[in-house]
């Protein structure tokens, strides 16, 4: 199957219609409608319906999505192998990761840390988690790094790290000047998490539980740093990886509150996908560095694959 006529297709649902595809790709409108048709007459079946407003997959659509797009990694990698290219590696992380750790790993494998044949070309995606899993479910990365939130991945994944968990706020906030802060402290004082999937989010529902239950929990529609920045002009507090923080902390900008009972420790979890390729070398070579760049391997962590 000519990979032109994949290509189109993939365009119009990422771009939500031709006209959009079509300036895309480079091509004229009818050009794009021209190798729809090759495509749905190759398949005998239709896989889009155009209407004015745009165009919506169809049940077949839905079914040939998935491996358009490996078919369209696979046609890539081929093309980089023949003419002699770096590897193409193409990550997820979760805004929290990308935000500290994540520049570290991928400097050491720039700068062949890992050893000789690693050297990769690298594409970062960064957002929250539900953003991450789209684009690994929807094979637009080849990788993924997130928190553990508790559900059991499916496919390839390690442990390769872990972090700690920390409720912070900002130095001018009431529960700063506490020797030690308790669950009883916590029940008139917001708690602030990002959108819905995010890092907070996750360790609120599956870490703190038993600590904050009863507190009362707002919702900051926004990024990792808008949230930051709320929690250090005393909004609220927020349970998050040490990772996330670091720099905050550092600089003063926010307090850890000393705890009574203390937080457990979160795992981070990379999935991948299977027969990467030339890409392959890297990517363990990635998930090796990812291991000894382990926040807290000096407390005696250790990852174990799955």
């Amino acid at each position: 199957m000519d990979s032109r006529y994949l290509r189109a297709f993939v365009a119009v649902v990422e771009h939500g219609g031709i006209s959009a595809a079509a300036q895309e790709l480079g091509y004229a409108q009818s050009s794009v409608s021209a190798q729809l048709k090759r495509l749905e007459a190759e398949l005998d079946a239709t896989v889009l319906v155009r209407a004015g407003t745009g165009a919506t997959l169809t049940e077949a659509g839905r079914r040939l999505l998935p491996h358009a797009r490996e078919a369209l990694e696979l046609d890539e990698r081929m093309r980089r192998a023949a003419r002699g290219e770096r590897p193409r590696l193409r990550i997820g992380a979760q805004e929290s990761l990308a935000h500290a750790w994540m520049p570290e790993v991928l400097a050491a494998l720039e700068y062949g840390a890992a050893g000789p044949g690693t050297s990769t070309e690298v594409e970062l995606t960064v957002g929250n988690r539900d953003r991450v899993q789209r684009a690994f479910g929807a094979g637009e990365v080849d990788v993924a790094f997130q928190y553990d939130n508790g559900q059991r991945a499916v496919g390839p994944h390690a442990v390769v790290g872990h972090d700690r968990t920390v409720l912070v706020a900002g130095p001018g906030h009431p529960l700063a000047r506490q020797e030690r802060v308790t669950s009883d402290h916590l029940l008139d004082c917001p708690f602030l998490v990002a959108e819905r999937g995010c890092t907070s989010e996750m360790l609120v529902d599956h870490l703190g539980r038993d600590l904050l239950a009863g507190a009362h929990t707002a919702t900051v529609t926004g990024s990792l740093s808008a949230l930051l920045r709320l929690t250090a002009h005393g909004q609220g507090v927020s349970l998050l990886p040490a990772l996330a923080v670091a720099r905050e902390l550092e600089q003063g900008d926010l307090v850890t509150l000393r705890l009574v009972e203390p937080l457990r420790p979160v795992s981070i979890i990379a999935q991948w996908h299977p027969r990467l390729g030339l890409a392959e070398r890297p990517l363990q070579a990635l998930l090796d560095l990812a291991r000894r760049a382990d926040p807290l391997a000096g407390q005696g962590s250790r990852a174990e694959v799955s």
